[in-house]
C-alpha cells in the first residue's frame, strides 16, 4: 500500500496474499486473502487502493453554500459538489497535511479562503466505497470564506464548469430531487446536519 497507512490490520484481521493486478499514480488493484473476525481461513477479495481525500463546505458569512459544477467522466455527467481533492502520498495521515489538503482544494477550485478569523472545523471522515477501496475522505466546514486575490486555479484534470452559492434551502431542495448525487457531498451534507451546524 504506497497511498497511505490509514487503514491497519486489528484483531482478527490480518492479509494472508496480496498480489498487485495493476497499478498507476493513482489507483492500486490488488488481489487479497484477508483474514477476517468471522473468516479466520481467509476470504478472497479486490481491493483498490487510492489516496484519501478532504471535502470542504465553503458558507459564506450570509450562511450559503458553494458549489463547484464539475464533469465525471465515469458517469458521463457534470455534477453539483462540495470541492474536494486528494492528499499528497507524503504525510497523508498527518493532521497538518490534511487541513493544508482542504485549504488548497478550496482556493483552487471556488478562488476563495478563509476570511481573517474564519475557521476550519473537521467533521470527521467517511469511506465513500468501502466493498471495494480503501479511499476515504476528511470531511470539513471552512466558514466564512472570501474571494482569494488569487482567484481559481482548477487541476489539469478537472473541468469545473462553474462555481454558484446555494441557500441552505435550495441545497436540500437539490438533494431532495436527486441533482446533488456526489456521495461525498452528501455525506458532509448528512454530518453537517447530525452536528447541528446547518
Amino acid at each position: 500500500m504506497r497511498f497511505h497507512d490509514f487503514i491497519r490490520d486489528g484483531e482478527g484481521w490480518k492479509v494472508l496474499e496480496d498480489r498487485e493486478v495493476y497499478a498507476n499514480p493513482f489507483l492500486e488493484v490488488h488481489l487479497q486473502t484477508v483474514a477476517t473476525p468471522t473468516r479466520p481461513h481467509g476470504a478472497h477479495w479486490t481491493v483498490a487502493h487510492r489516496k484519501g481525500a478532504c471535502v470542504v463546505a465553503p458558507m459564506t458569512a450570509n450562511g450559503h453554500f458553494l458549489l463547484v459544477r464539475q464533469e465525471r467522466i465515469p458517469i458521463r455527467a457534470c455534477l453539483w459538489e462540495f470541492p474536494a481533492g486528494q492528499i499528497d502520498a507524503a504525510g497523508g495521515h498527518d493532521a497538518a497535511v490534511i487541513r493544508e489538503t482542504a485549504l488548497r482544494e478550496l482556493r483552487e477550485e471556488t478562488g476563495t479562503e478563509l476570511a481573517p478569523g474564519g475557521e476550519l472545523l473537521p467533521l470527521g471522515h467517511f469511506f465513500p466505497s468501502a466493498g471495494i477501496m480503501d479511499e476515504h475522505s476528511h470531511l470539513f466546514l471552512a466558514r466564512p470564506v472570501v474571494t482569494s486575490p488569487h482567484g481559481a486555479a482548477h487541476d489539469a484534470n478537472e473541468a469545473i464548469t462553474e462555481c454558484r452559492e446555494f441557500t441552505p434551502e435550495q441545497f436540500r431542495a437539490m438533494i431532495a430531487s436527486g441533482e446533488i448525487r456526489d456521495a461525498n457531498t452528501l455525506a458532509t451534507f448528512a454530518r453537517l446536519t447530525a452536528m447541528q451546524l446547518i
